[in-house]
């Protein structure tokens, strides 16, 4: 199964290109089609040299019940933080705002138009699960 990132010139976009969630490359199309559809934005910024970064796409983005949940529920954009830093800095500082710390991978949920209302940095999956559910 591959998706939209596959043809994506990040390495980092690329590595989640065969990822069963239905990811989208920072851009309009995502946005049209989460206004269109009435759902929230499932945001994820991060980076190839970023171990945490790996792990939740070892644990969350390569399992097919967490993959499930973000194609029903939500549409998911996936960001390379040395590609879009304009785009990173905007939700980094959501998330230390939110929290009070912010890191990688960014974690973001957000309204169609891109305004957040959840963010963190990494979630194990279990944690990530019910942050999804509750949304």
């Amino acid at each position: 199964m591959s998706n939209r990132l596959k043809t994506e010139a990040s390495p980092y976009l690329q590595m989640h290109s065969e990822n069963p969630v239905d990811w989208y490359p920072w851009g309009a199309e995502a946005f049209q089609r989460a206004r269109g559809e009435e759902k929230p934005i499932f945001l994820s910024i991060g980076y190839s040299a970023c171990h945490w970064c790996h792990v939740i796409a070892r644990e969350s983005f390569e399992d097919n019940e967490i993959a499930e949940l973000l194609r029903e529920d939500f549409i998911s954009v996936k960001v390379d933080k040395e590609e879009r830093p304009d785009v990173d800095a905007v939700y980094l500082l959501a998330s230390q705002v939110f929290t009070g710390s912010a890191g990688w991978p960014t974690t973001v949920l957000a309204t169609p138009e891109g305004k957040p209302f959840f963010a963190a940095t990494y979630l194990p999956r279990e944690q990530l699960a019910a942050v999804l559910l509750a949304a």
